[in-house]
Formats: structure tokens, sequence, C-alpha cells
């Protein structure tokens, strides 16, 4: 069943990435005799927009079922971390300060806010510290990063800078380039590796934390790998399309019913539907009849992962009834 749902998404991914290339305000007709300005805007705009959906979009997925499967929670989301809030926040000084009109330094800036708020979760959660202080402990950093941003929005030293922030943390994949493809994709594909390695030690949670110790599962060691992947995945992720949210949250949910729901086996088809979702909501965003500027992504995620949030929860309810 794993074989077959990955080679199905591999198959979707397959179809969806030239289709992606295609789509846009200006279509591309494969069949017509293309100019010079056809290639550019396919080389230099549509695909390294697509690769880095792709890259996000299976960070995002990959670190959505990890975390599901360590907190042993199906509401989990990334964000709960407060590793996404700590990108957020570090990009935003970054534009507070005017350091973001360097093009290098606004991803520098988010990627150690990230690394920022992954060190005060493991001070404050600390080597024994257990799911509970962890979940609460990522609440804090989230809820703590949220009002520093709002603060530095409040305080800005000007209304374009106000503006510039408001509108990265929106989320949206457009006008990037190939610099954001190798930003983003060396601490993402790092982050992945890190979050499979923790598999079967997922699997050995799932029986709780007396047998997961019982069966080698080293508790310092799984929480030390859980922060560093999420953190290098969702942290890359931030630093080069702002906040993108829900990918996390809804992935694993479409996929499970379609693995054996252990969590070693929900981690590769998580990022690959996760990669899926992410490019192809980014088309929609494109092709959707908008006057002016397109549909921002992360806007277009929360769109739709807020009502999936709510069916869950009722279901949930229903569930205890």
């Amino acid at each position: 069943m794993n074989r077959r749902l990955i080679l199905l998404l591999l198959a979707a991914l397959a179809l969806a990435v030239p289709l992606s290339l295609l789509a846009g305000r200006v279509w591309i007709d494969p069949f017509a005799p293309q100019t010079r300005y056809a290639a550019v805007i396919v080389l230099e705009l549509r695909l390294p927009r697509a690769i880095l959906a792709l890259v996000l979009g299976a960070g995002l997925g990959a670190a959505g079922a990890a975390m599901q499967g360590f907190l042993r929670n199906p509401l989990a989301d990334p964000g709960l971390f407060g590793v996404a809030p700590g990108a957020a926040l570090g990009a935003v000084l970054s534009f507070w300060t005017g350091y973001a009109a360097s093009a290098s330094l606004l991803p520098v800036f988010a990627l150690v806010g990230a690394a920022g708020a992954m060190a005060l979760l493991a001070l404050i959660a600390g080597r024994d510290g257990g799911i509970a202080l962890f979940t609460l402990a990522g609440l804090m950093i989230s809820s703590l990063a949220g009002a520093l941003t709002s603060l530095a929005i409040s305080l800005s030293p000007t209304p374009f800078a106000m503006s510039e922030i408001v509108t990265w943390l929106m989320g949206a994949l457009a006008d990037r380039s190939w610099r954001e493809v190798w930003i983003a994709t060396p601490p993402t594909v790092v982050g992945i590796a890190l979050l499979a390695s923790v598999g079967r030690s997922l699997d050995a949670l799932t029986l709780g934390d007396a047998a997961a110790r019982s069966l080698g599962v080293d508790p310092r060691r799984l929480q030390a790998l859980m922060i560093a992947g999420i953190g290098l995945t969702v942290g890359a992720g931030v630093a080069v399309a702002g906040i993108i949210g829900f990918v996390g949250l809804i992935v694993p949910h479409l996929v499970r019913p379609l693995t054996d729901r252990r969590p070693s086996s929900l981690l590769v088809p998580s990022a690959l539907a996760g990669a899926l979702l992410l490019l192809v909501a980014d088309c929609l965003c494109r092709i959707l009849p908008l006057s002016g500027s397109e549909l921002r992504l992360g806007i277009a995620l929360s769109l739709l992962g807020a009502p999936f949030f709510l069916v869950l929860l009722l279901r949930m309810r229903r569930g205890l009834a």
C-alpha cells in the first residue's frame, strides 16, 4: 500500500510540474512556436518557483507528520514549536532595521530567528522534559515571538517598512529566483533526512514512553533530532517565503488513511503530498482572475486550512460523544 501510494504521488508530481511551468497570467502553449521570452519566463521565473514549492512543501509535510507522531496528537502543526514564529520574528527585524535591503541578509535573519527559537525550546524543555513540557514550551515561544513581531510592526520606522513586513508575513513564492532555491534546499534536505532517521523511534513512541525506552529509544536524542529537523525545514521555508501554514496539518491527515498509520510510514508520503499541495496551490494563486497582484499563497492555504481544521475538531468531538 505504501509503495503504491508513493508511486501515485510521484506520478502526480510528474504531471503537475510541467503543467505548473505553463500556467500563469501568461499561459505558454507548448505546441505553438515559442519566442525567447517564453524560455526566459519558464527557466528564470516559473522553474525556480516550482522547485521552491516542491522543496518547501516536502519539508512542511514531513515536519507535520513527524510532529504528529512525536506528540501523538493529530492536530499538531509545525508552528506549535515556535520555530516558524521565531524565524518570522528574525525576518521582521531585518525589515525593521533596514538590513532587508540587502537581499542576502533577510534569509540570514530568518534562519537565526529559527535557530534562536530552537535553542530556547531546548533550554526550556531540558534534557529530561516530557512531551507536555515540550509542547507548552513551544506554545510559549510562539506567543512570545508573535507578540514581539506585533511590537515590531507597531513601532515600524516608516510606512514602507510596515507595508513590506505585513506583505512578507502573508507568505508567497512570487518573485522568487534560483537564489532562494539554493538558500532553502540544503537545510530542508538535511531536515527531512533527520526526521526520516527517527521514524522507528516514533513508531516505538506510539506504544508509550516506557515501552519506547525498553525498545532502546533515547528520549534526549529523539528530542534533539526533532528540534533540529523541524527547525531546519520550517526555518528554511520561512526564510525565503514567509509564513505558509497548515501544510503540516492537512497533508498527514490526507495520506494517513492510505498507509498502515505508523509514523515511519507516513513521513515520505507526507513529504511528497506536501510538495504536491504547495505546487498546486501556488499554481492556483497564479491563475486566479484577481485584479492587481496575485493571491498570496499563505492566505490561500489559510483559507483552505481553517475549514479543514474545523472539520477535524468536529470529527474528534463526535468521536468523544
